[in-house]
């Protein structure tokens, strides 16, 4: 399909049923998600989004902002007729910003979006990030991005050690190297975060009933900011923690855990 300004957008879709739209988060592409996708595809129509810079989507392009991603959302929704939306980490971002004063979306599931309060999100690791990348040195800087957005636990670890078990992460998960491609990207993506800080407020103006979960190992002052802020300021909102679970639980950790809470609230 094609969204608002020319850009190819695609999807991958599994099930029968009311259509329910998947948002992946930096450094994710669809397939990521496709044990969460087969697990809701029971019951629903899943179509999970392939964004920009991925796949055979297209790529970011000139301008890229949050809007672009909005646009490929009701591109997405406008061929689907989907009326559930799944965001995860910046894909969640991204599916609140949809909502603003919009009504297409009936019922929103977003697991620990990725909502800067109060520079929650960090900004430090940007400039050396940027310059690696100019320098060709991809791995170095995932190194400087994973530490500085990894749990309490993780983020003292030295470089070098995070280095070496990236490269065993990369060998115990193969598809997983994506992420080395998709670096750009995630620069870009996190600029958006960065704009939006404190804007948090603005989703008094989601009218769509709104499920947030997360996992109670995330170990994140970001994801305990959302937590304590968001109910104070969407209408229809209730909350769900994973008491075992991290950041990655709809994606790798436990995907057919959360799928079914997930189908649960949709099917209500």
């Amino acid at each position: 399909m094609i969204s608002k300004d020319g850009t190819i957008v695609s999807i991958i879709s599994v099930g029968r049923g009311p259509g329910v739209i998947v948002l992946p988060g930096v450094l994710s592409m669809a397939r990521d998600y496709a044990a969460f996708a087969s697990a809701l595809a029971s019951n629903f129509s899943v179509h999970t989004l392939e964004r920009r810079g991925r796949g055979r989507s297209g790529p970011q392009g000139d301008g890229y902002s949050i809007q672009k991603e909005i646009d490929d959302v009701l591109a997405v929704q406008r061929d689907t007729g989907a009326k559930f939306l799944v965001g995860h980490s910046y894909g969640g971002l991204i599916a609140l910003e949809v909502a603003r004063n919009n009504n297409t979306f009936t019922k929103i599931a977003v697991y620990e979006p990725g909502i800067s309060i109060d520079g929650s999100m960090p900004v430090y690791w940007m400039a050396g990030y940027e310059k690696k990348l100019a320098e060709n040195k991809n791995l170095d800087a995932l190194v400087e991005f994973t530490l500085a957005d990894a749990p309490a636990r993780l983020a003292k670890l030295p470089a070098w050690l995070m280095k070496l078990m990236l490269r065993f992460f990369f060998i115990r998960y193969p598809n997983s190297r994506q992420m080395l491609r998709l670096l750009q990207q995630n620069l870009s993506e996190w600029r958006e975060i960065v704009k939006l800080d404190g804007h948090y407020v603005d989703y008094r103006e989601v009218y769509a009933t709104v499920l947030l979960l997360y996992g109670g190992r995330s170990d994140s002052r970001a994801v305990d900011l959302v937590v304590d802020r968001l109910p104070t300021v969407i209408h229809h909102i209730e909350t769900k923690v994973f008491p075992k679970l991290d950041h990655f639980g709809i994606e790798r950790t436990a995907p057919k855990e959360v799928a079914k809470a997930i189908g649960e609230f949709f099917s209500r």
